[in-house]
């Protein structure tokens, strides 16, 4: 199942003069005489997060009067192998006849679809499944998501000389708007010759993925670059061979056009903005944990609430504009405390899911503090960001490229993420103890706090002991709630040992009380885990009604699940452990903070306080999971988590009393966040949800 997807699209400049390669081709090796001639070939080096993980090799050749291209992609995420190959035939001027694509696009995502298309039909085969449409009237092309970076080469120059059309049908889904967005002067180091400097045309993608990419071709429409998202939802880019010393050029340069994508979207929400608003007529649930107050009134000014309480007791100003709230619930704004805000998109996506604060756990540092400043600065839709700043070792685990192999650089990335004004650090997979130590060490002297995994090699006993004030994941608390594995055990061993572990052990009691008294935070993600334990015998709509809203280039990833079997299973058995653990967790006192990392955009966080009041939480500590206790594990409860006079007005309205039944949370219908009120149905929409 793909748990996540992809991102930023297509650039600029009057297309007058577009040139098929078949008509202007670069130089290129060519086939012995006996075979069909090699038109064309290169190479991309694949990269997350900026780190170089794998490589995408293609070849296109004729073959009589079509062209066949086939690609081979494959890189190594983390341990995992991720291949894929891909061919297309085509026409002289790349009319699709024929598209194959087998393989993976991520750790846990697959792909088998083929394509036949005649003068009559398309015939479609995905997997087992087989479908006839009929062949569209005028221009379409065959692709499937953001690999290989070759077939949107293709798509490009397709589109380019067929009349550049304002959408783009896609087979075997989808319809895509390529939109040209300028030219950029791009520095290329010398590397085997000389430096140079080169200008390129920039585009960006909607529709092949959920939100935009964004692509960089030269004067004969190659491709050089494209930043995007992988299938994941994580940072990707494609440097064609050559060009790799400008990779933090062109993510810069994405980033810059995702930010002014961010702001024209901004200007297309008609949100509320008034310097007094006040809000009558509610019931509110404070986040105190106080009872309910019946016919309430919360006045803001100039996004700070300066008075609350009952209506009777509450002056409201006479310039405020007054919002008649009778029959909805009031409640803070909620937090998800474990984001990746990747992509535009998200922005409006929290926001309509009610999510006013955001912790981003690890994330691209240029990208991340531009989305940041420019919402602070009301540049762009989105909550408030609070950032933990990711840092790994060297080894096959190793995600991105801020490396703290020694306690000098693990000083260096504190020091300069706080001068950043990151909040928190965040510990990856690799990082070695020594260092785990050291940023301990230098980040809480410079008053910041850290979170994260554990490191493969340790466990939870020795990072926290080492520093480490938060856990990332209910699975790293459950690896300590059991005697020690066998060095020798397999992996399926572990997992199966997991699925029948004892929750009320010895080892269980002394990791929940060495928690304690450590004061360590742990947000366990349970609905992500509970997504990756669905079935179709359990699918993601019967507990996760959301997936049936998303954006069609999310639905089928999100839906796409394998039939139930012995693996399967135990998946299942190690789920309710794990939510059995959270419950215990909280019962012992020990703070549990609402995030998702990700997993079905906007929903999951209601789908992970539910799962709270299954674990035994009364739906108010629930709803304090999502609002109040993650303030206070941030440092910032003196000024957010609950709605109480001099707090920041960032507030919800729904529909429904989430006491009652905590799915009531899901019906958020008004949010206000840094000034302003937004009708959620028009944010959900604005990025291809249905409301």
């Amino acid at each position: 199942m793909q748990k996540r997807i992809f991102r930023i699209y297509f650039f600029s400049v009057a297309l007058a003069a577009i040139f098929f390669v078949t008509i202007h081709p670069p130089t290129f090796a060519q086939q012995p005489a006996s075979g069909p001639a090699i038109v064309e070939q290169g190479k991309f080096t694949l990269h997350k997060f900026e780190q170089a993980i794998g490589e995408e090799t293609y070849e296109i050749r004729r073959d009589g009067e079509s062209l066949v291209a086939k690609m081979d992609f494959k890189f190594t995420d983390r341990g995992h192998e991720v291949p894929l190959s891909a061919m297309f035939r085509g026409t002289r001027e790349l009319v699709p006849e024929s598209f194959e694509i087998k393989g993976s696009t991520s750790r846990a995502s697959a792909i088998d679809e083929s394509i036949m298309v005649d003068a009559a039909a398309i015939h479609i085969r995905s997997r087992d499944k087989k479908d006839d449409l009929p062949a569209p009237a005028g221009p379409f092309f065959t692709i499937a998501g953001y690999a290989p970076t070759t077939m949107q080469m293709l798509m490009v120059r397709y589109w380019a000389a067929h009349g550049s059309p304002s959408s783009l049908p896609t087979f075997p889904t989808g319809v895509v708007k390529i939109e040209p967005r300028g030219q950029d002067h791009i520095h290329i180091a010398a590397n085997s010759g000389a430096a140079k400097d080169e200008t390129l045309d920039r585009y960006t993608v909607e529709g092949l993925i959920w939100g935009r990419e964004t692509l960089w071709f030269d004067s004969s429409r190659n491709l050089v670059a494209a930043v995007t998202t992988d299938a994941e939802f994580d940072h990707f880019e494609a440097i064609r061979e050559g060009y790799e010393s400008a990779l933090g050029d062109f993510v810069g340069r994405a980033g810059a056009d995702g930010m002014h994508a961010l702001s024209e979207l901004s200007k297309t929400i008609s949100g509320k903005t008034s310097s007094s608003l006040a809000i009558v007529g509610a019931t509110l649930i404070d986040g105190t944990g106080a009872p309910p107050i019946p016919n309430a009134a919360v006045v803001i000014h100039d996004g700070r609430i300066v008075d609350v309480g009952p209506r009777q007791r509450v002056k409201v100003p006479k310039n405020a504009d007054i919002i008649d709230a009778r029959g909805k619930t009031l409640l803070p704004g909620l937090w998800d405390m474990h984001a990746h805000f990747e992509q535009v998109e998200w922005g409006p996506i929290y926001l309509a899911a009610g999510v006013t604060t955001v912790r981003d756990c690890g994330n691209e540092f240029e990208f991340i503090t531009a989305v940041r400043d420019a919402i602070a600065q009301g540049g762009g839709l989105g909550p408030r960001l609070l950032l933990a700043g990711i840092v790994d070792g060297s080894g096959p685990m190793t995600v991105g490229v801020n490396r703290v192999d020694t306690p000098e650089q693990a000083r260096q990335w504190v020091d300069r993420y706080h001068a950043a004004n990151f909040q928190q650090m965040k510990i990856y997979s690799s990082v070695k103890l020594e260092e785990v130590k050291v940023i301990a060490d230098e980040a809480h002297k410079l008053g910041m706090t850290v979170t994260g995994h554990v490191p493969e090699g340790l466990n939870a006993f020795q990072t926290i002991a080492a520093g480490q004030d938060q856990i990332n994941h209910i699975h790293y608390v459950i690896d300590i709630m059991h005697a020690p594995f066998p060095a020798d055990m397999s992996r399926s061993d572990r997992t199966k040992a997991l699925a029948n572990i004892d929750l009320d052990s010895p080892e269980a009691r002394k990791a929940v009380a060495f928690l304690k008294e450590h004061n360590t935070v742990v947000d366990p993600t349970i609905a992500l885990f509970e997504l990756y334990a669905a079935t179709t015998a359990k699918p993601p709509a019967s507990f996760e009604p959301g997936v049936n809203k998303v954006a069609p280039e999310l639905a089928e990833q999100l839906t796409d699940v394998a039939p139930p079997n012995e693996r399967s299973e135990i998946r299942e058995k190690v789920f309710e452990k794990e939510l059995a653990a959270v419950g215990i967790l909280h019962r012992a006192g020990i703070p549990i903070v609402a995030g998702t990392d990700q997993a079905v955009p906007g929903y999951s966080l209601h789908r992970e306080i539910e799962l709270y009041v299954q674990a035994g939480f009364t739906p108010m500590e629930a709803i304090q999971a999502a609002t109040i206790v993650p303030a206070r594990a941030m440092g910032v409860d003196k000024e957010s988590g609950t709605v109480e006079k001099g707090k920041r007005g960032d507030v919800i309205l729904i529909d429904g009393d989430p006491l009652a039944d905590i799915h009531n949370t899901r019906n958020v219908e008004y949010v206000i966040a840094n000034g302003v009120m937004y009708r959620t149905a028009d944010l959900w929409q604005s990025v291809g949800f249905k409301p």
